[in-house]
């Protein structure tokens, strides 16, 4: 702890007693005497007012209890940057070779030369001083002799109180592209294009819980001229505004953990021109809507690659439907989404968001191989036929005409009929009802490639797996599951072979029926 004060402790950061705050006041306290600091605690739960004393008003606290006034003598104002960077990176002076583990003695081999690699500070390039009390740049030129080569710096919850002091660290190191300030709160500048040179090379930079707000961002962003990469996560963000020129070169913006409950927000940054990858996950988002008809690409977002949007509120078909308007979109992830997790089998769900998005690639962090796309597609194709003959569709191409509703619905049904063909009677056929005549299904197992492999009658349960009925075959005939290739011909439909390609799907699922023959190939 410090007795002497700062010369400007006014909007200072301070730490005391391990928790962190901003000193708000300076000065007599009546009718106690001597000097006090009003300070605003990052914890509310620390103080004990909201900055006033028996009728007084000293200072204003966001919260009714954040405030206290506390003595100098127990507030640490921080170090400067070298000085942490030192203490952290450079030679002990107590050094010992030898430590006591226990009753044994033992030597430390290679740690000394490993000490003194790093207090050759001039060959760090990446350094994290996060939580070492750092407060400001210290004595002018001091970091640029003593550390050049920095191009990542990790500033992260210190004791940094604006945008200044942090420029002038920044300035002196010509070869910075990473930067590192999240849980700093850090007023902003008078004129922050002033300080645009400290930031010219910033391509990446974390301002997650900083408390920022998004016209802050943009108030800040001519700062960053070359700035790529820009995390906001967990600041309370609940609204945007077009960005206007700022972030023509941003790639990839992370605003999760914030508090945006109206997807349509995201459009006020749909214009970005480079952005490939946005984070939204853990916010409050239900849905989005773009400008362009069901089946139309949109010019929004037209370089978007990934998507994030874990944890939110999407309940909804149409929010998936909307994302196949996206002409670039490769990558989502949308778990812990309450559509992940309705009455429909996870797998369900996921085959039909592949079919819903025509150009995904990754689904949750796991490749859409070929095989995978085709399955759901012709699943889903199947899946609603009844609906999109009873809305107006029909096998005739020129007589075609679903509704509107059910093209809302199902945008991309009428391009899975043109890839695939319409679907047929046998397809989608209601499956029957589930009763206990109905659990066991006898089959003839046939395998037209082996002359010599006699047919073999099974009963299997209709609610069996494509996958399960591979393992049982591999025990039967003694083939890798994997190297199975099964398909089906329908007691009604002689000589109209099905094949069982997704095999997540039940018997049931395929509309098999007892005396229906599975072909087997490998």
């Amino acid at each position: 702890m410090t007795e002497a004060l700062p010369s400007d402790p006014i909007g200072r950061r301070v730490i005391c007693d391990g928790e962190y705050a901003t000193v708000c006041y300076v000065g007599m306290v009546p009718p106690t005497p001597g000097i006090w600091l009003g300070v605003e605690w990052d914890n509310p739960l620390r103080g004990k007012h909201d900055g006033s004393h028996e009728g007084k008003r000293y200072f204003t606290c966001r919260h009714p209890t954040g405030g206290s006034f506390i003595r100098p003598k127990k507030a640490n104002f921080g170090i400067n940057f070298l000085t942490a960077l030192k203490r952290r990176y450079g030679i002990n002076d107590d050094w010992n070779e030898t430590m006591v583990i226990g009753k044994k003695t033992v030597e430390l081999v290679g740690f000394e030369s490993v000490q003194e690699e790093q207090s050759q500070l001039n060959t760090l390039f990446d350094i994290s001083v996060r939580e070492c009390m750092v407060s400001d740049a210290g004595p002018k030129g001091e970091i640029h002799s003593c550390c050049p080569n920095i191009s990542t710096l990790n500033l992260s919850k210190n004791l940094l109180s604006s945008w200044e002091y942090v420029a002038d660290i920044a300035f002196q190191l010509e070869k910075l592209n990473t930067l590192d300030l999240s849980e700093n709160k850090l007023s902003l500048p008078s004129d922050p294009s002033s300080l645009a040179s400290s930031f010219r090379k910033l391509r990446v930079l974390s301002l997650n819980r900083t408390g920022i707000t998004w016209i802050e961002v943009l108030r800040c962003a001519v700062m960053w001229p070359a700035l790529e990469e820009l995390h906001l996560a967990s600041n309370n963000i609940t609204c945007l505004e077009r960005p206007g020129n700022c972030f023509q070169s941003l790639t990839l913006l992370d605003l999760s953990n914030n508090h945006i409950s109206d997807g349509n927000q995201l459009l006020s940054i749909a214009d970005l021109p480079r952005l490939k990858h946005l984070i939204i996950s853990n916010n409050r988002i239900l849905s989005i809507n773009f400008s362009t008809q069901p089946g139309c690409c949109t010019e929004e977002f037209v370089s978007l690659n990934s998507l994030s949007v874990d944890g939110n509120n999407i309940s909804q078909w149409s929010f998936i439907n909307e994302l196949n308007k996206l002409r670039n979109l490769q990558s989502l992830n949308c778990q812990n989404n309450p559509l992940m997790v309705s009455d429909k089998n996870p797998e369900t769900v996921r085959q039909l968001i592949i079919a819903k998005i025509a150009r995904l690639k990754i689904l949750n962090r796991t490749e859409i191989l070929p095989q995978e796309r085709k399955g759901a597609e012709l699943d889903y194709r199947k899946m609603f036929g009844k609906e999109w003959l009873k809305s107006g569709g029909n096998r005739d191409t020129d007589n075609n005409n679903p509704s509107m509703d059910f093209l809302t619905e199902h945008p991309r049904y009428n391009e899975l009929i043109e890839k695939y063909g319409a679907p047929d009677d046998a397809e989608i056929q209601q499956p029957q009802p589930f009763a206990l005549k109905n659990q066991l299904l006898t089959l003839s197992i046939i395998c037209p490639d082996k002359p010599d492999q006699k047919p073999i009658k099974k009963k299997l349960p209709d609610s069996m797996t494509v996958q399960k009925v591979k393992g049982l075959l591999y025990r039967l005939l003694k083939v890798p599951g994997s190297e199975l290739k099964l398909s089906y011909e329908s007691s009604k439909m002689e000589g109209k072979e099905i094949q069982l390609e997704n095999d997540l799907k039940t018997l049931q699922f395929y509309s098999m029926e007892n005396g229906d023959c599975v072909f087997v190939r490998w």
